[in-house]
């Protein structure tokens, strides 16, 4: 026997209270002047994502930043790249930018503290909306039991809680058009030996980009993940204990991988660029991983 449930008479499903006829007057009459509020409302959006020209890229001088950066790099975009320590880096990048067309400023600074995320949101020299990829982390490699727990709480603190202090500091800046990027990694999804410090600290930061959709995308700015798979930087010698090592883990990653080759520059640049772009404006609080197949979570 089925049991068939009885006609609903209020519409508290969707947010609408009433009987089915009170509904069908109301789309019939209010409906409209709110439908047509919404659409003129995201025809703003829309304007307003195109109007943006700056972006600021955590850790955005070398590795994975600096291919994200050079991916936006184009006339009349202002690239603000924050770095921690390497002066070369950052005065390289900034020259091989600008050959691009771009404005580029760097900023010296530890997103672990507070002035270092206040002084890339003051580069800001617009008042347009502000786009943010956050690539920065902190290097430490470890497991759990082992590890120094103040190195380690700083770990976490700057993979991790670091998104949310910059967010914040950004929030003048940030308006109806404006979208953040969070580069994570599959880290999060899978434990790796000595991979704690990262693996936690963006797996915290993930659970803060689901939570700041419920406040972000009223706003009209959207916010998610991009998760490249293993890419050939110097952070994987870091990680590893010398480059020797590095290539002897890259070279098993793409024997892994089942595109057979590890990330390349364009497979996760343009995954970022994507979600920047006006074609993302309704993807919300999304981890996308571009690792050619070796995660599917």
């Amino acid at each position: 026997m089925i049991l068939c449930p009885k006609r609903a008479t209020h519409y508290d499903w969707f947010g609408l209270s009433g009987s089915p006829g009170q509904a069908e007057a109301g789309t019939k009459h209010g409906q409209v002047d709110k439908s047509l509020a919404v659409m003129s409302r995201q025809g703003h959006f829309r304007e307003r994502i195109y109007m943006t020209k700056t972006t600021i890229i955590t850790g955005g001088t070398k590795g994975i930043g600096l291919a994200i950066a050079t991916r936006l790099a184009a006339k009349d975009s202002h690239l603000i790249l924050g770095y921690l320590s390497d002066e070369r880096a950052a005065t390289d990048a900034k020259e091989s930018l600008e050959q691009l067309g771009a404005k580029v400023t760097t900023v010296r600074g530890d997103l672990g503290e507070a002035g270092g995320v206040e002084r890339l949101v003051e580069a800001v020299t617009d008042d347009g909306p502000v786009h943010i990829v956050h690539n920065a982390a902190m290097i430490y490699a470890t497991n759990l039991l082992s590890a120094d727990m103040t190195v380690l709480s700083r770990a976490i603190e700057v993979n991790g809680m670091s998104l949310l202090h910059l967010v914040r500091a950004a929030m003048p800046v940030l308006k109806a058009g404006s979208s953040i990027v969070f580069v994570t990694s599959a880290g999060t999804k899978v434990a790796r030996t000595g991979y704690a410090a990262l693996g936690v600290g963006k797996t915290l930061a993930e659970g803060l980009v689901r939570y700041l959709v419920l406040e972000l995308a009223p706003l009209g700015i959207t916010i998610n993940s991009v998760a490249p798979g293993i890419v050939a930087t110097s952070s994987v010698a870091t990680m590893v204990g010398g480059q020797e090592a590095a290539n002897k883990v890259l070279a098993n990653a793409a024997r892994m991988t089942p595109q057979g080759r590890i990330a390349q520059d364009d497979d996760f640049t343009g995954v970022v660029e994507f979600l920047l772009s006006p074609a993302a404006k309704f993807v919300q609080g999304q981890t996308i991983h571009a690792n050619g197949g070796v995660f599917v979570p």
